[in-house]
């Protein structure tokens, strides 16, 4: 297969070709570690690419797990990855993954990414590697701020100018992405720099939080302290990135209310505001969008964690609602213990607000706008962070699916699975994923269990807490 840079090899498998580990820009090392994406060199002859590429630097994503990235691995993270079901035909949609991971973990390698089962259902699928952490995010005078964000941008600039040859269309892109992915989506959508590199978007658990320049600085300040080095663009480009990854959290000592130090910064230019304020300003109404959650979101961070003592009062400031909210959710769920409180009010402030605002603000902007609630009740975690993802690929037999789903997964898996695929597939194809929009004020919402159902919008309590409690966040 011929790219911009060279001729690529690939491996058919079960109906698919998949080419893995194409470099979309340069290793991100040496001068060029802390900048923006630069192409990347041509090559002569034919290229392997049938191995993923190095993951960007990260900790495993919890104690006891293998490392996903080592030492060894270098810095040459920025590479895509294909699959496509006909490479001679022409005028496939395309469908471009973003990975999750609190802004400091993830990798195009993860086994529920595999896209052999999407892309059966006509579409190419593509996946990338973006620098997550303080590589992709850290901010340091003189450099560019959001460089995981530009990573992003430069691999939707490999499809426009590549996907062709693997029969893609590039003009019908869509983007879809999951927790920190699903925020990558949103800002993606609501930058007017990417016009042009896709068409639709669909974002999964949209999550909460940007950070100010100022806060954005004192991470890097407390990271400084802790390697005793100056908190310039010299001072870490003397650490290696295994010198920074053991105290990335440090910053987090200050705050309960963030899972990462990291995350997209307000520059000014590529990130001006929570995306669901820069829609309301009209910006990306013409992209189609698909948001949505998952219905117990935070019982993936909160099941394990002893909460019979939990002060809800000090859980909804350092989540910054007013003194009376508490009250407003105990009225709202009278039937929930002050534990389950937690996870609701944990799920609404860190992805099913933000995933209702942006759909909102899409909707009231004029845009195509869909919203849905994934409810199937996992056995594990309930209809936890992260479970839709197993479904989305079609992947039962992964880690996160053991985990999330059950290994084995119950019976009606493979259903609901199939039945999401196609939505999502024929979304990419036709810009409608098969149930009523969004629109205002109705607010019709698709509720993912077996059998699907399309209803009003299940979270109006919450909905009008929030409201109430920060109507300068609400678009």
């Amino acid at each position: 297969m011929q790219t911009c840079a060279g001729k690529v090899r690939g491996l058919a498998l079960g109906g698919v070709v998949s080419f893995r580990g194409i470099p979309f820009a340069a290793a991100p090392e040496g001068l060029l570690r802390f900048q923006l994406p630069v192409p990347v060199d041509a090559w002569d002859g034919i290229r392997d690419a049938t191995a993923f590429g190095a993951a960007p630097p990260q900790l495993p994503p919890a104690p006891g797990m293998p490392a996903i990235w080592r030492p060894r691995d270098g810095l040459d993270c920025l590479t895509v990855n294909v699959w496509t079901p006909e490479p001679g035909a022409t005028g496939l949609p395309v469908m471009v993954w973003i990975y999750g991971g609190a802004w400091k973990t993830g990798s195009s390698s993860n086994p529920s990414y595999d896209a052999t089962k999407l892309a059966r259902y006509g579409v190419v699928v593509v996946t990338f590697n973006y620098r997550v952490g303080f590589e992709g995010f850290g901010q340091l005078p003189g450099m560019p701020a959001n460089r995981g964000l530009h990573d992003q941008i430069a691999a939707l600039d490999w499809v426009q100018h590549n996907i062709t040859a693997f029969g893609g269309d590039p003009s019908a892109v869509t983007i879809f992405g999951e927790s920190a992915g699903a925020g990558s989506v949103a800002l993606l959508v609501a930058a007017p720099s990417t016009r042009g590199l896709f068409r639709r978007a669909i974002a999964q658990s949209i999550p909460a939080g940007l950070l100010t320049p100022g806060e954005a600085e004192r991470v890097t300040a407390v990271l400084a302290t802790q390697a005793q080095v100056p908190p310039t663009s010299e001072g870490f480009a003397a650490l290696a990135p295994e010198a920074i990854l053991p105290i990335q959290d440090a910053p987090l000592r200050e705050t309960e209310a963030r899972i990462s130090a990291f995350g997209p910064v307000i520059d000014g230019e590529l990130v001006t505001s929570p995306p669901w304020k820069a829609i309301n300003k009209d910006t990306g109404r013409d992209i189609e969008l698909i948001c949505g959650f998952t219905h117990d979101e935070c019982r993936l961070f909160t099941e394990n964690r002893d909460l019979s003592a939990i002060d809800l009062a000090a859980a909804a400031t350092s989540l910054h609602l007013g003194h009376d909210a508490v009250a407003a959710y105990h009225a709202a769920y009278p039937d929930n213990t002050d534990a389950e409180l937690f996870t609701v009010m944990l799920s609404d402030a860190l992805f099913r607000m933000p995933s209702t605002w942006m759909a909102e603000a899409h909707a009231h902007a004029g845009g195509r706008t869909w919203l849905y609630d994934f409810t199937w009740p996992s056995p594990l975690l309930g209809a936890c962070h992260a479970l839709d993802v197993p479904f989305t690929f079609g992947n039962a037999n992964t880690p996160l699916a053991a985990r999330l789903v059950g290994c084995p997964p119950p019976p009606d898996f493979i259903a609901l699975a199939e039945r999401i695929q196609q939505a999502w597939t024929t979304f990419a194809c036709t810009g409608d994923p098969g149930w009523p929009r969004f629109a205002l004020p109705h607010r019709h919402t698709r509720i993912w269990n077996i059998p699907p159902s399309t209803t009003a919008y299940p979270l109006t309590a919450s909905r009008r807490i929030w409201e109430k409690q920060m109507p300068h966040l609400v678009w």
